[in-house]
């Protein structure tokens, strides 16, 4: 049974941190791209982040580059999100989700990801 598990959200001012935390279960992370996506309300779902199995490849969404780092440590099945300088419009549901696709030199896409959690609500005042 594969389990993703988002933790880490909370209320922040602009311009503050936050480290979002993805725990999985039931999966080898060697064998799978990990993506954090994001949805505010009336939103579609947008692609923030994305790294390669093996961690040493990643890409991000032209909006949070500079300002946030997606990282792995596939030995304890966890996959974060480093978020710096947050912004009001910023605020969404979080969500991690697990792929078995790497798409050298191009985003990653949303209908490549098999295993999605349930997100973790990240708010961000102003």
């Amino acid at each position: 049974q594969v389990q993703v598990v988002e933790s880490g959200g909370g209320l922040v001012q602009a311009g503050g941190s936050l480290r979002l935390s993805c725990t999985v279960s039931g999966l080898n992370l060697d064998d799978y791209t990990m993506g954090w996506f994001r949805q505010a309300p009336g939103k579609e779902r947008e692609v923030v982040s994305c790294i390669k199995w093996s961690g040493d490849s990643s890409n991000y969404a032209d909006s949070v580059k500079g300002r946030f780092t997606i990282s792995r440590d596939n030995a304890k099945k966890t996959v974060f999100l480093q978020m710096n300088s947050l912004k009001p419009e910023e605020t969404a549901m979080y969500v991690c989700a697990a792929s078995g696709v790497w798409r050298s030199g191009g985003p990653c896409q949303q209908g490549d990801f098999r295993y999605w959690g349930q997100g973790t609500q990240v708010t961000v005042s102003s």
